[in-house]
């Protein structure tokens, strides 16, 4: 197997960066009892790529790491996401893997 594109890296870079601001955005929010980001938003984020970001900001920023429910649902999009990365790579359908 070889190495993951470079367009693969950059974009789920810039889908984690957007996600993890989505989370701090969320919490300021919260904190502040504004309108929050709904949780279904933040999980298709985290769906298309932005997991690690997510992450990031649930061990980071402390938001949304303790909703046992947000975090079954958290770790099945990580899951659906890396099987979808495989599935590509394996079928060779889009050059990822350079």
């Amino acid at each position: 197997m070889g190495r993951l594109s470079l367009y693969v890296i950059v974009a789920y870079t810039v889908i984690s960066l957007f996600t993890f601001i989505s989370y701090w955005l969320d919490k300021r929010k919260a904190q502040a009892g504004l309108w929050r980001i709904p949780e279904a938003n933040l999980q298709l984020l985290s769906l298309i790529g932005g997991w690690p970001g997510a992450l990031l900001a649930q061990s980071y920023l402390r938001h949304k790491s303790k909703k046992r429910a947000f975090l079954t649902v958290f770790w099945l999009t990580v899951l659906v996401n890396l099987a979808a990365l495989s599935w590509v790579a394996v079928q060779d359908v889009l050059p990822i893997f350079s």
